[in-house]
């Protein structure tokens, strides 16, 4: 059976290279933030040299944020144009289906039998561009391709002490959607160690308000085994192994499953499970790819406050980039993958925090580095933090960042798997391992570098310094660089307004305005909320003062 590394070995060298992995990111980390102090006192030439070479970098970072932003954006209003369910009915004979495409693309241009106003009509030519380029791309494969009629999806919802009001909204957007509903299994999986009167009544709130309306409608109960930690990945191993026993009682092929491991408040949209299946039935090599949705953070944008809108935004517009650089994504939050690769890679780790993207490592492992992550360009809509109070919102921001953060336990793991691993080839190995780490650097530490290190070498580099040229000048180059800079913000700040879900009527117009004025807050957001919890995380980490369990995010709706 295919192995991962154990975090928690008890094998000497295991244990030592575990270790040694372990300390490297925080680290660097340390070293980057006490050496902004240290080298500014004793290098301070070199240092604003290194300042005026980051705002540079920093720049280029923006603007390419900022280019690849609106791409995904455009992108995804194409999708969503999008029939997906008509295409998986159309795309077994690709051919004939494209010409079709074609000729509903040329009657709008020619403005024939449409009725739409000409915008809508240029919106629809450019969504059926898209859908030609990709039914073009998959048509050689057309021998391969599996009937969509003989998929089920199957929606894994984890809750840990969620209430039924917070889950319902999620059957209920995959209930909406166009695949059809007898294809489409839900399965709640729960925690023992939630109260049994509370948990009894949730199961029986949702099975009874959804009866008859799915393929089948399940439940798990999981209790912490030794060995296991009060975890999400502890959660969904064990239920997916329930799902295992449960299809082949049915006779259902695995290969014809594909599962989606989704947060319990994760509503998608309309179309998401036709396009899933559109691109899972026409890849040969289906079981070699995990499928990302675009995750925005709309179910409750109106009701959270400022500074954890900033944060989520900021999450958003970051996958949004991943989006159309593909090499580099890796599954977050919620996603779906082949249930027989999850079966066949023994499932998720039970003693890791950060089950959303260990999975990943774990398949691209045991397919020797040949799995990667397909962006389906459709969002889904998930809860912002939100507690009862504002202060006590913002702290649970703070926590679910950094448990976010915590994904740098991938590294270490990811490191011996590597060094155990020799059908990967070098190349790869050190590509990802320093994406991974300059990721979590970067996390950890720019916004730091941006607000206090453009200022230290002035404060702190003594009187010699401070009589250069270089020194006079070096606030200024660094306030200019950074004015530029600010064009990403406001593209940031565009863009933020466009995807804002419809304002509920309890929120007069006045609340736009807040909308806008909330991204001044940036400076404060960043190295707060942003940079320290990861901080928090990387530190933690090196001396060995793990979390003991995965810290589950308080979910309030208001009403």
């Amino acid at each position: 059976m295919f192995q991962y590394p154990n975090p928690r070995t008890t094998d000497p060298r295991g244990h030592r290279l575990q270790r040694f992995f372990e300390m490297i990111p925080g680290i660097l980390t340390w070293f980057t933030l006490i050496g902004m102090f240290v080298f500014s006192f004793l290098i301070p030439v070199w240092v604003a040299v290194f300042i005026i070479a980051f705002d540079i970098y920093w720049l280029y970072r923006t603007v390419y944020i900022s280019t690849y932003s609106v791409l995904a954006f455009r992108k995804m209003k194409k999708h969503k144009l999008i029939d997906w369910m008509e295409v998986c009915r159309k795309i077994a004979d690709p051919e004939n289906f494209l010409d079709e495409i074609r000729n509903r693309a040329k009657a709008l241009k020619n403005k024939k039998n449409s009725k739409l106003p000409s915008s809508s009509a240029g919106k629809q030519i450019q969504a059926l561009e898209e859908l030609a380029n990709e039914v073009k791309s998959v048509a050689r494969n057309k021998e391969k391709f599996l009937d969509w009629r003989d998929i089920y999806h199957v929606v894994l919802l984890p809750t840990a002490g969620e209430s039924p009001g917070i889950i319902e909204p999620a059957i209920q957007a995959v209930l909406d959607s166009s695949f059809p509903n007898e294809q489409l299994i839900i399965l709640l999986a729960t925690e023992e160690r939630e109260d049994e009167e509370k948990r009894n009544r949730k199961i029986n709130y949702l099975k009874k308000k959804f009866e008859g309306k799915f393929f089948d409608f399940l439940s798990t109960v999981h209790k912490v085994a030794p060995g296991e930690m009060k975890a999400k990945a502890s959660n969904t191993t064990y239920a997916a192994k329930y799902l295992k026993h449960y299809l082949e009682e049915k006779k259902i092929p695995l290969e014809r499953v594909i599962l989606s491991n989704f947060d319990c408040d994760t509503c998608v949209h309309p179309e998401y499970f036709a396009s899933l299946t559109f691109r899972y039935i026409t890849d040969p090599k289906r079981l070699q790819f995990a499928y990302q949705p675009l995750p925005m953070y709309h179910n409750n944008i109106w009701d959270t406050n400022a500074f954890v809108r900033i944060i989520v935004l900021g999450s958003s517009f970051w996958h949004m980039v991943e989006s159309m650089r593909p090499e580099h994504m890796v599954t977050f939050s919620s996603h779906s993958e082949a249930f027989k690769t999850i079966v066949d890679v023994d499932y998720w780790p039970v003693n890791v925090i950060s089950e959303d993207s260990i999975i990943y490592w774990k398949c691209y492992d045991y397919f020797d580095g040949k799995y990667k992550v397909k962006p389906i360009y459709l969002p889904v809509s998930l809860d912002a933090v939100l507690a009862d109070t504002y202060w006590h919102t913002i702290v649970n921001q703070y926590k679910q960042k950094r448990r976010w953060a915590y994904g740098i336990e991938n590294f270490p793991l990811l490191a011996r798997a590597f060094l155990a691993n020799p059908k990967i080839p070098f190349r790869k190995k050190a590509k990802h391992l320093f994406t991974m780490l300059e990721g979590h650097w970067s996390w950890a530490t720019n916004s730091f570098v941006i607000v206090f290190l453009g200022w230290l070498p002035v404060i702190v580099g003594g009187s010699k310094f401070n009589e250069s040229v270089l020194a006079h000048n070096l606030p200024y180059m660094t306030r200019y660089l950074m004015n530029m800079a600010l064009v990403g913000l406001i593209i940031s700040m565009s863009l933020s307004m466009v995807l804002l879900p419809p304002r509920p009527t309890k929120y007069s117009r006045k609340r736009y305005i807040y909308m806008v004025l909330q991204w001044l807050l940036v400076p404060i957001t960043a190295p707060f909320l942003g940079a320290a919890p990861a901080v928090d995380s990387q530190t933690r980490i090196l001396f060995a003062k793990y979390f003991g369990e995965f810290w589950v995010t308080e979910k309030v709706r208001k009403k």
